[in-house]
């Protein structure tokens, strides 16, 4: 549920960013506009079961992963690049750290949840 809200939020502000602001930031605004893209793809493909689905949602959420810990350590190191904030700049402070936890939690879920592995029994 987590990632449908994010993908919603983030997809809404890219738009707008894009739409009205896009000469001010072109950078900062594309890149919100790719993290949005990965966040519903991430939302559908979670959202669905099968050996697919979880391949789909492991490549989405690590791509996430790799974006929010690049383009955090990007903006942390050459911030005048970046006109404007996009999601996963200096790791997602502006959204309260969460693009930096979702892909952690993430792939620790798709990890557990692994298709055609046996489900964790809780011993007696």
């Amino acid at each position: 549920m987590v990632y449908a809200v994010f993908a919603l939020s983030s997809f809404a502000r890219s738009i707008y960013q894009i739409l009205v602001h896009f000469d001010e930031a072109p950078l900062a605004y594309l890149l919100s506009g790719f993290a949005a893209a990965v966040y519903i793809v991430a939302t559908l493909s979670l959202a669905r079961s099968g050996r697919t689905a979880w391949s789909v949602s492991l490549v989405a959420v690590g791509i996430e992963l790799l974006g929010v810990v690049g383009i955090g350590l990007w903006t942390v190191l050459d911030p005048q690049l970046f006109a404007d904030d996009t999601v996963w700049s200096r790791f997602g402070a502006g959204y309260g750290y969460i693009p930096l936890v979702l892909p952690v939690l993430g792939m620790a879920w798709l990890l557990a949840h692994r298709p055609g592995r046996a489900p964790v029994q809780p011993h007696p």
